[in-house]
């Protein structure tokens, strides 16, 4: 029996120390790298330059951005991101010549044309990084009967050396994915609908006519995603009244009554009875601040099993669910440009900094999630709490004072953290577990309740609002946002 001991531990010794040789010391073990080989302009997959590829071309120049962000980045032959002219060049060369790289190069060489080495052409992708899409840098026929009148004064960019050229690259690849988005869903538009994309239309022309090139790209961003993404047919109509509650309490704070109570001329029931008529008038819906309730029925059992379900989707979100949502806000350019635009303290009061990248967030968590709402929201719910310690390292003043410093990655000034992201994405998920009735319900009875607890205090008074205009955000986005619609670009 001893030496059958001897015998079983020898052989666990062995099998410990070539699983440990295995793992450590061939390098395909040590260092998993998983990647694909691309082969540039071969849309159809067949490994060759043939007429089929020239046709996916064609139909991809007539409606760029119907198609994925892989084949733009497969058509940018030159790899210098942007569709451009040398790209098309390149790719009708190599079908010329029957899929002969070799060829193709000699005869270039020959004319005296520069043109790349054969290798070129493929490239190994890393599957675990972020792949931004190339820029539109093509002329675009349809820019004369644009609903943008400005397009076609833009001109097709040739460079993005310095930031003056990659804003206005960004600027006119943004304007043709709005325009081709603008032509597909303007027919389907519903009467209020029509309204606030009239008003956005109208703020684009401004910015545009004023210069303002960084604001000009954010509003159309946000029009890009309000067309791929948002709809409100078949929907109940309450979503989209929100939003113009949600204006009338930006008003309120612009309002004489508002600035009376804070020179403590006017009894915060004051400010309250503005809401409240509001709410009667937007909404239909009766509220008396004085006698509010708690936010919370405790001895509800249906709170306690929607927590549990909602913690279950916060809890099954992958590893690689957080690593995708990261290298997202860490490298799309369309995100970084929507979360670089902070204010000093307090001076967001219409809480705009927060919107648009907590949509382009929830975008990319649906497409990571496939397209299930509570999935995504579980996984921003969670994410939004990742701390970042590396960026609490950074000396303060070597940071802008508006700056988030609990998680840099998103959304959110110095005063308001991630508490506003937080906000948007909570009363947003609270939707799909109730209504948006509901989750409106408590989020007011939830602001209510600090600004009871505040003592009625200007500052409380002030963040009630902010913290009302960023759940309505949360609840309109999340209700109408249509996952079919989705353009995922990935």
């Amino acid at each position: 029996m001893k030496r059958w001991k001897q015998w079983l531990a020898a052989v666990c010794l062995l099998g410990i120390l070539g699983l440990a040789y295995w793992k450590f010391a061939i390098p395909t073990h040590r260092v998993e790298t998983h990647s694909e080989l691309i082969m540039l302009g071969d849309l159809d997959g067949d490994h060759r330059w043939t007429a089929n590829d020239m046709k996916i071309l064609d139909a991809f120049l007539k409606d760029p951005f119907a198609f994925s962000d892989a084949v733009a980045r497969q058509i940018d032959m030159n790899q210098n991101g942007m569709i451009d002219d040398e790209d098309i060049r390149l790719l009708r060369a190599l079908v010329a010549s029957g899929s002969d790289p070799y060829a193709t190069e000699e005869s270039a060489r020959a004319k005296g044309e520069p043109f790349p080495r054969p290798r070129e052409f493929y490239r190994y992708v890393t599957l675990a990084e972020y792949h931004p899409r190339p820029l539109w840098a093509l002329p675009y026929p349809q820019a004369d009967d644009s609903v943008l009148k400005w397009l076609p004064r833009l001109h097709s960019p040739v460079s993005t050396s310095t930031y003056s050229e990659a804003l206005d690259a960004d600027i006119y690849a943004e304007a043709i994915r709005f325009d081709q988005d603008w032509r597909k869903r303007e027919p389907q538009l519903l009467p209020m609908e029509r309204e606030y994309a009239s008003l956005k239309l109208a703020r684009l022309d401004t910015l545009q006519q004023h210069g303002e090139r960084y604001e000009l790209l954010l509003a159309l961003i946000d029009g890009v995603e309000d067309a791929e993404t948002l709809t409100e047919r078949n929907q109940q109509a309450f979503p989209l009244k929100i939003l113009v509650f949600r204006d009338h309490l930006r008003d309120t704070l612009k309002s004489p009554v508002y600035a009376d109570f804070k020179q403590g001329k006017q009894p915060w029931q004051a400010v309250m009875k503005v809401v409240a008529g509001h709410l009667q008038t937007d909404l239909g819906l009766a509220y008396d601040f004085e006698t509010l309730p708690p936010p919370r029925n405790l001895t509800h059992l249906e709170n306690y099993l929607q927590r549990s379900e909602w913690q279950y989707y916060k809890s099954s979100a992958k590893d690689e669910d957080f690593r995708a949502l990261i290298a997202f806000a860490q490298h799309d350019p369309r995100y970084l440009r929507a979360v670089s635009r902070t204010s000093r303290k307090l001076t967001d009061m219409d809480e705009v900094n927060h919107n648009l990248p907590m949509e382009l967030l929830f975008r990319e968590a649906l497409r990571i999630k496939g397209g299930d709402k509570k999935k995504a929201v579980g996984l921003l719910d969670e994410a939004i709490r990742i701390p970042f310690m590396w960026v609490k390292s950074i000396p303060r003043d070597q940071l802008p004072n508006s700056l988030a410093l609990d998680n840099f990655l998103l959304p959110g000034n110095k005063e308001d953290g991630f508490d506003k992201s937080r906000h948007w994405n909570v009363f947003g998920g609270i939707c799909l577990y109730k209504s948006p009735q509901e989750s409106l319900d408590l989020a007011l009875k939830r602001e209510m309740q600090d600004l009871r607890d505040g003592n009625y205090s200007p500052d409380e008074m002030r963040e009630f609002f902010r913290d009302m205009i960023a759940d309505l955000n949360g609840i309109y986005y999340v209700m109408t946002v249509n996952p079919d619609l989705l353009n995922s670009h990935r």
